[in-house]
This record gives structure tokens, C-alpha cells and sequence, in this order.
């Protein structure tokens, strides 16, 4: 299995000149879609495209998940949508911020099925559809989040309306779970009552309320149609148990110099003190890059006991000290042999060596919000799907 480099976005390194890079898993990423499919049992198994594929690029993963198999696809936004049709033309496309007024015609252009989420989206769509097109919605109905969707009396309703029009039929339904990522929360039960109570009041018609951590929940959260996302991209999507999904994205930086300090020295801005004589390898990544600044010292998580980031050097994990700036991060390498670390070298920041959830942990964040910060500077190299 060889790599093959792309370069997907504006402002991109020059060949040979990284500072950053990511090396993306192809294969880690169709295995990890693979084992969402086994456990979503009898129900279809989607992939959710957000955020330029949850920053690892949107038309990579598509192509790797319609390649192991997933016939349907989640996207944000319209012009997301319009991006991935034209990578995968025979699939279905669902769009889940919905259809507003002025989008209307990259639904119907791109073949894109709008994810009803108000009363308002719902006159848009009936409005578009009235001049006889015969065209597909989804129906998102608000379990519990408070987010997007109908009430779940206002979905009764609808399906009790005998003067709703018979164009519109929507062809699912769909909820979000706000709490699957803590499987005993009782809010995950209530919402699945609510949901089945209104898919029963919809005949024949598809289901999905089950995200990544709502698949760990088993069966009952399944329906007819599951839509992993964090999981295929090797994320942890219940907390307190070992993350069983394989690493997909690898993040390293160059180290760029390495130095001496004396113990009471000081590093970075803010001037952290050096307890010992040490040595510091300053890598070539920072707030920039989505290495986020509450990774290292002076911010209220190092306060309050949460230790900072590590990375990976030569197979020895290397804590970060000082603070994280724009463009520089340093890390101590005192305890590697010396001579080992020199300028040039590549430091493992999160991926197959460390686990992308203590690095988001450090930060005081989630495994998402890592993913989707990685900024344009990095070289992106794709290792293929093996065979």
C-alpha cells in the first residue's frame, strides 16, 4: 500500500517543503464504515460527509465509502451537496440544514433531498414542488435537542392532517440524539419513544434517529437507516470505553530546531519556567493549523489539573510545554538520548501512535473540533484502499 499525494485546498504547501502533514488511512477509513454496517445490523448504513469529510476531504471519503458500499450520503449544506454529486452521481444526497428560499434550485439541479427542519422550510418545499415536480424531502422531527426539527406534536399533526397535500410524502423521518455518547443517559429513551411514536403515525416510511454513538446503543436505535459520522473517521463516540475504531488521520509537524535551556529559563510567550536543564524541539505547527492553544500551559485546564498535550518522537511520547502559538509549539525531548532528535525530524501531534481523543481531551474539546480545524498548510498524503 503506497500513498499517492493530493492537495485539495487553496494555499498549499510546495512539494518537498511541508512543515505539517496528514497522512489519511483510505483503508483504515472503508474498514471503519465496514464494522458501522456489521453493527448497525438489518438497517442501511450511510456515511455523514460534513465539514469537507470531517476535514480529511470530502471527495476522498465519498469516493472510499461508495466503494465499500454506502448508497447514501449526509451533507450540511446544499453546496456540499452540489460537491458530491458531481463525485458520486448515482447516490442519494440528503442536505440537513434543509431547504430555504433562494436555494431551491441546487436541490432540484444537483438531485439533493432537502431534510425538512420547521414549518418554515416545510411552505418553502411545498411552494417548490407546488408547479407539479415530483420531488423527495425528509422529515426531521426534534426529539429532545432543542436543535433543528418539528416538535413532535407538530409531526402528529401533520401526519393526522387530512388536508395535508399529497405532494407531500415524505420519503423518512429523521431525529438527533443529544446524549448517545453517555449510553445510560435517560434522555436516550425518552427520545426513542417520542421517535417511534411518530413514526407510527407515518405508514411505510423510512426511519433514522442513530448517529455514531447511537449505533453502540443497539438495535432499537436502529431503524431503517443509520448515519455514522465521527466513528468512520476514527474518532470515540461513547465515553469511558476504549474507542474500538481504527485511526484514520495521522497529524505530524517538522521540528524545525532544537535547543538548550537552562532550568529557570523560560519558554514560550507568558514565560512558562523550566524546572530542569532541558532540551526543546520547537515543531512547525500551531493555533493555525488547528493545533489549538488550549493544548499547552497558561490556559484554566492546566489549572485545573488537566495535563497538557504530548506528542510522539522516535516512538518515546514527549510532553508539549509553554504555550501553543500561531505558528510554533515546543515539546521537551530532555529524557530522548541525545543526538536523537535534530531539525528535520517529523513529531506525531495525534493518529496512529497517539489516540486523537487524549489530544482533544488535553484541549479541553472533541474529537470533532480537531478534525474539522485542520487548516491548509498541512501536505495531505492518501494511503489507497488495499484491495
Amino acid at each position: 500500500m503506497s500513498p499517492h499525494h493530493s492537495h485539495a485546498r487553496s494555499t498549499l504547501p510546495v512539494a518537498g517543503e511541508d512543515h505539517a502533514r496528514l497522512t489519511i488511512d483510505l483503508s483504515a477509513l472503508a474498514d471503519n464504515w465496514r464494522a458501522m454496517a456489521r453493527r448497525s445490523g438489518a438497517a442501511r448504513t450511510a456515511a455523514v460527509l460534513k465539514a469537507d469529510g470531517y476535514g480529511i476531504g470530502l471527495e476522498h471519503a465519498g469516493r472510499t465509502f461508495h466503494h465499500v458500499g454506502a448508497r447514501d450520503f449526509f451533507v450540511a449544506t446544499p453546496a456540499e451537496g452540489a460537491t458530491l454529486r458531481a463525485i458520486l452521481p448515482d447516490v442519494r444526497i440528503y442536505v440537513l440544514s434543509g431547504m430555504w428560499a433562494g436555494s431551491e434550485r441546487l436541490f432540484f439541479e444537483f438531485d439533493l433531498v432537502p431534510v425538512i427542519v420547521s414549518e418554515e422550510q416545510l411552505v418553502v418545499f411545498m411552494a417548490a414542488v407546488s408547479e407539479g415536480r415530483d420531488h423527495p424531502c425528509v422529515l426531521h422531527v426534534d426529539t429532545g435537542m432543542n436543535r433543528l426539527g418539528l416538535r413532535v406534536e407538530d409531526a402528529l399533526a401533520l401526519a393526522g392532517d387530512a388536508a395535508r397535500p399529497a405532494s407531500f410524502a415524505p420519503i423518512m423521518l429523521l431525529s438527533h440524539l443529544a446524549c448517545a455518547d453517555e449510553p445510560a443517559h435517560p434522555l436516550n429513551r425518552q427520545q426513542l419513544q417520542r421517535f417511534r411514536s411518530v413514526v407510527t403515525a407515518f405508514d411505510d416510511i423510512d426511519a433514522s434517529l442513530a448517529n455514531s454513538a447511537g449505533i453502540f446503543l443497539g438495535e432499537d436505535y436502529h431503524f431503517t437507516l443509520t448515519r455514522p459520522g465521527i466513528a468512520l473517521y476514527g474518532g470515540s463516540a461513547v465515553n469511558g470505553v476504549d474507542n474500538p475504531m481504527k485511526p484514520v488521520v495521522t497529524a505530524e509537524a517538522r521540528i524545525l530546531q532544537v535547543r538548550e535551556a537552562k532550568a529557570g529559563e523560560s519558554v514560550s510567550y507568558g514565560a512558562t519556567p523550566l524546572a530542569r536543564d532541558s532540551r526543546i524541539a520547537i515543531a512547525a505547527i500551531g493555533y493555525a493549523d488547528g493545533y489549538m492553544r488550549t493544548l499547552g500551559a497558561g490556559v484554566p485546564l492546566r489549572a485545573a489539573g488537566i495535563p497538557a498535550a504530548s506528542g510522539v518522537l522516535h516512538g518515546r511520547t514527549v510532553p508539549l510545554i509553554g504555550r501553543v502559538t500561531m505558528d510554533l509549539t515546543h515539546f521537551d525531548v530532555t529524557d530522548l538520548p541525545p543526538g536523537s532528535v535534530r531539525a528535520g525530524d517529523f513529531i506525531e501531534l495525534f493518529g496512529r501512535a497517539m489516540p486523537i481523543q487524549d489530544v482533544a481531551r488535553a484541549a479541553g474539546t472533541v474529537d470533532y473540533e480537531l478534525l474539522t480545524s485542520l487548516g491548509n498548510r498541512y501536505e495531505r498524503r492518501y494511503e489507497t484502499v488495499k484491495k
